[in-house]
């Protein structure tokens, strides 16, 4: 990380997570106040998603909800950057992490479906830093720049997660690494490309969905759980879920699948929207 981005990254991975997480807030604010894509597209989002609200008590989740937008901005180079003592010390709990033991034993393999909600960052750095650790790797999407690229790999490897692209060889490791009874990080809210997803329900919406994850899991034989990061008040950490999916999200049928993974994804949410 010895580019100009990898050493401002450095600087501000260094500060106080209380403070960082601060300075989201207030970029979040920023966005809530001026037209801008984040606005506009999280305001659909909730008129889609919660119909049910009035008009104030959405534009104050709308509010909240890019503060912790900008909140995932900041803290991503404590992510990229901090050490495995200091992250590790920011998690104050985890909440179901006996079904990760659990099927961890059990030899299948895990995959660990993590959508963008809270500090997903954390999910893989946690897997593989936790004592017993267990070796896990990530599905990513390569950026365009190259010099992005290396930071962001530097980054997300750098307490041990390793990294496959979201191409047919970065498919394969997966399933192969999942059959010696590792772990699989894949986010599971994608759009994915024409032919590589179905339209099944969320929140009540037929949703262009991946049947990656699903296929994976049948194929397998793994477990999956829906893992996200929850913020803590000013600063003070986080805290993991990690929740066994519901029935069917394996099965070969790909609407059945995917309708439970989606039901899994909009349960999380929904705790916390």
């Amino acid at each position: 990380m010895n580019s100009p981005l990898g050493l401002l990254l450095r600087l501000l991975g260094a500060l106080p997570l209380p403070l960082l997480h601060g300075a989201g807030v207030l970029l979040g604010q920023l966005f809530s106040l001026f037209p801008n894509r984040h606005r506009r597209i999280s305001l659909r989002n909730l008129e889609l998603c919660f119909p049910e609200m009035s008009e104030r008590a959405r534009a104050r989740l709308l509010v909240q909800s890019l503060q912790e937008t900008g909140k995932t901005f900041m803290e991503t180079a404590l992510m990229w950057c901090g050490s495995k003592r200091r992250i590790m010390g920011l998690v104050r709990e985890v909440v179901g992490e006996e079904h990760l033991q659990s099927a961890l034993d059990k030899g299948k393999g895990v995959i660990l479906a993590a959508p963008h909600l809270g500090s997903w960052e954390l999910i893989g750095h946690y897997i593989a830093a936790r004592e017993p650790g267990a070796p896990i790797t990530c599905l990513y999407k390569p950026p365009r720049s190259p010099a992005v690229e290396r930071v962001m790999r530097s980054g997300r490897m750098h307490l041990g997660v390793e990294l496959a692209p979201t191409d047919a060889g970065g498919v394969k490791t997966l399933l192969g690494l999942l059959k010696r009874g590792e772990v699989a990080g894949i986010l599971p809210d994608q759009d994915p490309l024409a032919g590589n997803g179905v339209f099944a329900p969320f929140f009540g919406i037929a949703t262009n969905s991946m049947t990656l994850l699903p296929r994976l899991a049948a194929r397998s034989g793994a477990t999956v759980l829906v893992s996200y990061a929850e913020r803590l008040p000013w600063g003070r950490g986080y805290r993991l879920h990690l929740i066994p999916c519901v029935d069917g999200v394996n099965d070969k049928a790909p609407l059945t699948a995917v309708t439970a993974l989606n039901a899994a994804v909009e349960a999380a949410v929904r705790e916390c929207p």
